[in-house]
């Protein structure tokens, strides 16, 4: 039979392992979720990107349709 003594030494113990264990799942639960972050971060980079070259090819094609409209030519 365990002594008083044993028995608070091995809940002591077992508390740390808990806190250990627990500080263990903080971490990885932190590292899940800055992956999670950065995912979407380069989700929204690559939409500004787009949407950056959309306005581009937009602001192209109108300049070319007024040009043609008010009768510009090259040479």
């Amino acid at each position: 039979m365990e002594t008083k003594e044993n028995k608070q030494a091995n809940e002591e113990i077992q508390k740390e392992r808990d806190l250990l264990e627990a500080g263990k799942l903080k971490v990885d639960a932190k590292r899940e979720e800055r992956k999670h972050t950065q995912k979407v971060n380069k989700l929204w980079l690559w939409l500004g990107v787009l949407i950056l070259i959309f306005i581009l090819l937009w602001w192209l094609w109108s300049v070319g349709t007024f040009e043609d409209l008010i009768g510009v030519t090259n040479g």
